[in-house]
């Protein structure tokens, strides 16, 4: 069989793939459906494996939708939520004769001459795309990120998948209401696919962190870039986890710049990057020490209300301040309906947990006899238990990335096990906060980067 025919192969194998996903997942649905899977927890913990093994040998965007919803609070119920986060989004690479006619579709027949070098061996590969190393014809080192073919279809498919999962927790007699969660992923997961989109959301973040020393974001080149083929210089760096048994200084360093990366833009500019996985930022040396990181995935970006980033605010200082009103202020400038005494107790749960080592003026860990994948399961039960009883609760659409985000954070500062004083860092970030600014600031780096209008909002 000739290379060729065996890419054939694969690639047939990967569209039989899309008709699976509906036929694993079906059956699971439909024991879901009889309330056969939620009556004793053995029978739970039983239908989580089955679910996991009918997604397990998938691959693609389906497992960038089942780890996010492992990661919002009483979207599943816990023990499907453990297996799904055990889940990779890891798809076999292209081989080179599918690169060759993928990069010829994006750059033209003549793709190779505008390189000076470009390798044959992916460096990486994800659920849409993978990197290959090249170099420029000026010298310069680069990173191309090639979508793999017909990603849009295995979205569609994936997405149409996303309402099953979701009617597991439908049929639970829910404490929170996730339809606009499921439109939220839906929105952001198809900009994914948008290459010329991430390449302005790079070009945001390099303006925005242009002054963080800590903190290094890769540079265009959009003579080389196409909708599908982004290429970017390629910036030298190490895992974050390589790191975890370094020094205390170089640990918290390293969590200063995480913290930094992720709360300047969103308190500044009204911008937060929703994907803090490992995989999406290393560690890059000087004078042969740790001393920042590369951020270096940028398809997840959420831009947010200028009145959404107060209301973040105004949250943390109702909660430091003991302002009953300004909390209630914040929930409702977010969106909430509907939302009693009790109600707004319960939600405060959760924002103690979140806000909790903001408010401490101390230096300490961000979480204390916990591990990264425990992080926030304790508050989310409670939250859980409490909304049962005086729920449901509709959580607006933008708290996915946020919550994401934070999560992530802390599971991040969980494995560094750094230790700093969070709330300095954070007034740091609010320090003379004002609304008016951030929504000038924010209309300023969109249009100076090209991010679409619409950023955001659909």
């Amino acid at each position: 069989m000739s290379g060729q025919d065996s890419e054939r192969n694969r690639f047939t194998a990967r569209a039989r793939r899309y008709a699976r996903v509906g036929t694993n997942v079906g059956p699971i649905a439909a024991k879901v459906a009889g309330r056969r899977l939620f009556g004793r927890t053995g029978d739970r913990e039983k239908g989580a494996l089955e679910l996991a093994a009918a997604l397990g040998g998938l691959k693609g965007p389906i497992m960038k939708v089942a780890q996010l919803i492992a990661t919002i609070p009483d979207a599943l119920p816990a023990e499907y939520a453990v297996e799904l986060a055990k889940l990779q989004s890891q798809a076999p690479p292209m081989g080179w004769s599918f690169v060759k006619r993928r990069m010829a579709a994006e750059l033209g027949g003549d793709w190779q001459d505008q390189f000076a070098a470009f390798e044959r061996e992916a460096a990486a590969s994800a659920s849409l795309g993978q990197v290959h190393r090249a170099t420029a014809r000026d010298g310069t080192r680069l990173a191309c990120k090639l979508q793999y073919p017909d990603m849009q279809s295995a979205v569609e498919a994936d997405l149409a998948q996303l309402e099953m999962l979701f009617a597991i927790h439908r049929r639970m007699d829910p404490a929170i209401d996730t339809r606009d969660m499921g439109t939220e992923i839906a929105a952001r997961i198809r900009e994914e696919l948008d290459y010329l989109r991430e390449a302005a959301h790079m070009r945001l973040y390099r303006d925005i962190l242009a002054g963080e020393t800590l903190i290094r974001v890769p540079e265009v080149r959009a003579e080389l870039t196409t909708q599908r083929l982004l290429t970017m210089t390629w910036l030298d760096g190490s895992p974050m986890l390589a790191h975890k048994e370094a020094g205390l200084e170089v640990r918290n360093r390293l969590a200063t710049a995480m913290f930094r990366a992720w709360w300047y833009p969103f308190s500044h500019y009204g911008v937060i990057h929703g994907d803090p996985h490992l995989g999406n930022y290393t560690v890059f040396e000087e004078a042969g020490q740790p001393a920042g990181i590369n951020l270096l995935d940028y398809g997840c970006i959420r831009v947010f209300p200028p009145a959404f980033v107060g209301g973040v605010v105004d949250l943390y200082e109702g909660l430091r301040q003991d302002d009953p009103a300004r909390v209630v202020h914040a929930y409702e400038t977010w969106g909430f309906k509907g939302l009693t005494k009790d109600l707004i107790e319960i939600l405060n749960i959760w924002a103690r947990f979140i806000y909790g080592p903001l408010l401490e003026d101390r230096v300490r860990r961000i979480a204390e006899g916990v591990s990264a994948a425990e992080y926030g399961r304790k508050q989310a039960f409670e939250v859980h238990k409490g909304l049962k009883e005086k729920g449901p609760v509709r959580v607006p659409r933008e708290f996915v990335f946020m919550d994401r985000a934070a999560i992530g954070l802390g599971a991040v500062f969980i494995h560094l096990r750094a230790e700093l004083n969070f709330h300095r860092l954070f007034n740091e970030t609010i320090e003379r906060f004002d609304l008016a600014a951030v929504g000038a600031r924010q209309a300023r780096v969109l249009a100076a980067a090209g991010v679409p209008a619409d950023a955001g909002t659909r």
